[in-house]
């Protein structure tokens, strides 16, 4: 087994780019779809940012030019725009701001401006919670009525009531994926909408948003695009939705002309209307450095390298004897970049591979989740994972009493 995933290793055409990771000595990580890990060039950056654009430039450094000027003005659609080419998008349609939660909330409420007449929200149970909690806030105001179907019956509550069909791209717990053409197609034929979270899947599969139809999209900044944690999120608007789209959160930096402090709100044109308070210049320095490093990489070979990984590791635990009920799909074209697995003691499991410098993560109420960020997870980094795993279970390891204590973040 080990000797299989050291040859495999060598043969890896992205070896090299696990070395501009920054990665504990001991540490198995393979939690990257929950956070990525650290592009060493990021502190480099940061360290730019504070100490020459912040400390040297000052105030300066918002605009572009030659007298210390950093552009950061420009941030939001300059990291945008290089995200927009990781999931299949026009540069000028997507931006980086605020978080996935805000902007679920902004793009919620601009498709249910543009659909008059319908209040129906439509998404699955088990949708990540902030998606079904952001329509349950809309709801609470009047302007949105929830609907859940399961998934293999959206298309079937899809009527003339629907608004707007979200769902998450990638499902977070078991990694199983949307077909967002067909499901794109079927809400557009009802009249309705689409918007999609990419908080799984940019940065780590093919993502056609403009080739599927999408309208909206949000996704995180921090689990496959490393942009550390709490980095900003994106949001993404088809370019036919640009001029009749109204955002609810009319902030100064979503206007037309920002430093006419004009008391009356004219939005700014395009998706830069999107854009609400002054963007977090150092959140955005660091998550432009891991945009840019995946993007080198290429979305098709990280997709490609991390279904070798999963099916991989699928292979150690078969050869060690390890019975877990899986609970992605078997066919990897059919999940994200991870592995989620069934067990009643999932969390015990969880915490004693930790313990051992195994870090994946729990998900409640029984999954035991692996991601598998390509860029800097190896064959023997996997190997080692379901050798430690098969260790766990079978010496009954998991249930040392320190290893059943839930902690505030699971």
């Amino acid at each position: 087994m080990m000797d299989a995933a050291r040859e495999r290793d060598r043969a890896d055409p992205l070896r090299e780019y696990r070395d501009r990771f920054a990665l504990p000595d001991g540490v198995i990580y393979l939690d990257g779809n929950s956070l990525g890990a650290l592009p060493k060039a990021t502190a480099e950056r940061m360290a730019g940012v504070v100490r020459g654009e912040w400390g040297e430039g000052l105030i300066r450094s918002w605009n572009p030019g030659e007298n210390g000027g950093a552009d950061w003005i420009g941030l939001p659609r300059r990291v945008g725009g290089r995200i927009a080419r990781l999931v299949g998008a026009a540069p000028d349609t997507v931006v980086a701001a605020d978080s996935t939660s805000v902007n679920l909330f902004k793009l919620i409420a601009a498709a249910l401006a543009m659909r008059p007449g319908r209040k129906v929200v439509l998404s699955e149970p088990g949708n990540f919670p902030t998606d079904l909690y952001m329509i349950a806030g809309l709801e609470a105001q009047g302007l949105a009525e929830r609907r859940l179907a399961p998934r293999d019956r959206l298309a079937d509550a899809l009527d003339g009531d629907v608004a707007l069909l979200l769902l998450t791209h990638v499902h977070y717990k078991t990694g199983e994926v949307f077909d967002m053409a067909a499901l794109t197609r079927a809400a557009h034929d009802a009249g309705a909408l689409v918007l999609w979270d990419l908080s799984h899947s940019a940065g780590a599969i093919p993502v056609g948003l403009d080739a599927s139809g999408a309208d909206f999209a949000v996704g995180c900044g921090y689990k496959y695009l490393n942009g550390g944690p709490g980095a900003p999120a994106f949001a993404y608007v088809a370019q036919r939705h640009h001029a009749a789209l109204e955002q609810p959160l009319t902030g100064w930096m979503g206007h037309a002309a920002p430093f006419a402090f004009s008391d009356d709100y004219a939005p700014a044109p395009g998706v830069g209307r999107l854009l609400c308070g002054t963007p977090p210049v150092l959140a955005l320095a660091a998550l432009e450095v891991g945009v840019d490093l995946v993007a080198e990489i290429g979305i098709d070979r990280l997709a490609a390298k991390s279904r070798a990984l999963s099916e991989f590791f699928r292979d150690c635990l078969d050869g060690l004897g390890v019975a877990l009920e899986l609970a992605s799909p078997a066919d990897p074209m059919q999940r994200g970049s991870q592995l989620s697995f069934r067990h009643r003691q999932a969390y015990a499991i969880c915490q004693a591979l930790i313990a051992r410098g195994v870090i994946g993560d729990f998900r409640d109420p029984d999954i035991l989740r692996f991601g598998f960020a390509p860029a800097y997870v190896s064959f023997e980094d996997a190997a080692r994972a379901a050798r430690h795993l098969a260790e766990v279970l079978e010496t009954g390891e998991w249930q040392r009493e320190e290893f059943r204590e839930r902690a505030a973040v699971t």
